[in-house]
């Protein structure tokens, strides 16, 4: 039980903090330049993110487990499906941190697999838990261009409005 709550949390947090982190990304470049306390902000963000993703990863693998022992072996899709997207959470995260992920991609990416996991958590608590694997990736797939779309669009607006 503990266990559940601390993982809802989890998303919780992720989901809320990935919509301040960019709704701070696109505060910080709308003067085209990221100044120090707009970079602390940041920073505050970013720990919030990480303290969810380490709560999420440390839970799910509690469930994981519990599900796997009392279900004979079998996993379903969306066990399969969490875990694709805390995949592709630590692996952006990563390669942002990094910088070898694009601004035009890593923000938008890590922001659509937030929402996505915060959906499909719902969809869960509502018992819509077995569904094709395609369909999850085709709508994810969805969700990320349109999270690139929104993203890259809101940078050239900023950037236009900031040359005017």
């Amino acid at each position: 039980m503990l266990v559940v709550i601390a993982q809802s949390i989890g998303v919780s947090l992720g989901v809320g903090s990935s919509t301040l982190a960019i709704i701070n990304f696109f505060t910080a470049i709308a003067d085209g330049k990221i100044d120090e306390t707009e970079r602390n902000m940041m920073g505050a963000t970013y720990f919030v993110l990480r303290v969810a993703m380490l709560l999420i990863v440390f839970t799910s693998g509690c469930l994981t487990y519990r599900v796997y022992m009392h279900a004979d072996g079998q996993i379903g899709s969306f066990v399969v499906a969490l875990w694709s997207l805390i995949f592709v959470l630590f692996a952006n995260a990563i390669l942002m941190t990094k910088h070898i992920m694009p601004s035009t991609i890593g923000p938008a990416l890590q922001a659509s697999t937030w929402y996505t996991l915060g959906v499909t958590f719902t969809l869960f608590s509502i018992g819509v838990a077995n569904y094709l694997l395609l369909d999850f990736y085709l709508a994810y797939a969805v969700a990320i261009f349109l999270a690139v779309s929104l993203v890259n669009g809101m940078m050239a607006y900023l950037k236009h409005k900031g040359s005017q």
